[in-house]
């Protein structure tokens, strides 16, 4: 009971926070504290077994991919049993295919916690900075970019989706080339694209990457979404701009940190 209240008290504290000063220390002491009770409850709940295991951060893209592969295995015998470790075994295959990463050395990852409120879009997973897990770093899935590490602590970590009202991302419009930014409005709502020129060229499904300009800590060429709407713009600044995800951000499970930057 003590460690709900406890939990209760920091959510409420820190909901906007992004984990500086006591603030961001409490949250970190109460994540790993609340750690086994929340793995206890998932080992009663969850069907698919033990987590996804992650890379300590320092071997190598074949270490990880084997991993990949013998969880997959795992799920493969799982879904025999039941229907529920089928979508999961989806997503453990599409991050073994994980093409636009390259040879980036990256941290899988399990969501143990999603938003539970509409001011702040986050998840939490179960790596942390003893899995090499550092703030900034981005957290993709199988289908393109989920959004960054914002908080960490020993043994897990807070992400910031693309769909939270504070994320911008620096993207570039894959046929036109024009360059803009990409900023949250909120669940279940789409991108909005800033600073895109009112003469662009711009289509319905197109595809927005990250852009990787201005020492912005995505790298280049992350899928983030297709556009949804391209309106013209005649007589204004900027063109109005709004774009889908290529996640499907509320039913995420399996993830992978991206281990970029120094």
């Amino acid at each position: 009971m003590f460690l709900i209240l406890t939990s209760i008290t920091v959510i409420t504290l820190d909901f906007r926070g992004e984990g500086e000063g006591l603030i961001g220390s409490v949250r970190d002491g109460a994540a790993d504290a609340l750690a086994p009770v929340r793995d206890a409850a998932g080992g009663v709940l969850d069907p698919v077994g033990d987590a996804l295991a992650g890379v300590t951060g320092y071997g190598k893209l074949e270490d990880e991919n084997a991993e990949l592969r013998a969880r997959i295995a795992e799920l493969e015998g799982s879904a025999l049993r039941d229907e529920g470790a089928e979508g999961e075994l989806a997503e453990a295959r599409a991050l073994l295919g994980l093409d636009f990463a390259g040879d980036t050395p990256r941290v899988d990852a399990r969501v143990i916690a999603t938003p539970v409120s509409n001011f702040e879009q986050t998840i939490e997973l179960d790596r942390g900075s003893d899995d090499g897990v550092a703030v900034d770093m981005p957290v993709v899935d199988g289908a393109g970019l989920v959004g960054r590490i914002i908080q960490v602590s020993a043994s897990r970590s807070l992400v910031r989706l693309v769909t939270d009202p504070a994320s911008a991302v620096g993207v570039r419009l894959a046929r036109s080339s024009e360059v803009a930014v990409a900023e949250g409005e909120g669940p279940e709502r789409l991108l909005s694209l800033s600073f895109v020129d009112p003469a662009a060229d711009v289509s319905v499904l197109e595809l927005v990457v990250t852009s990787g300009l201005n020492d912005s800590v995505f790298p280049p060429g992350i899928p983030l979404g297709r556009v949804a709407v391209a309106d013209p713009a005649p007589g204004r600044l900027e063109r109005r701009v709004e774009v889908r995800p290529v996640s499907d951000l509320a039913k995420l499970r399996l993830v992978s940190v991206l281990r970029t930057g120094p």
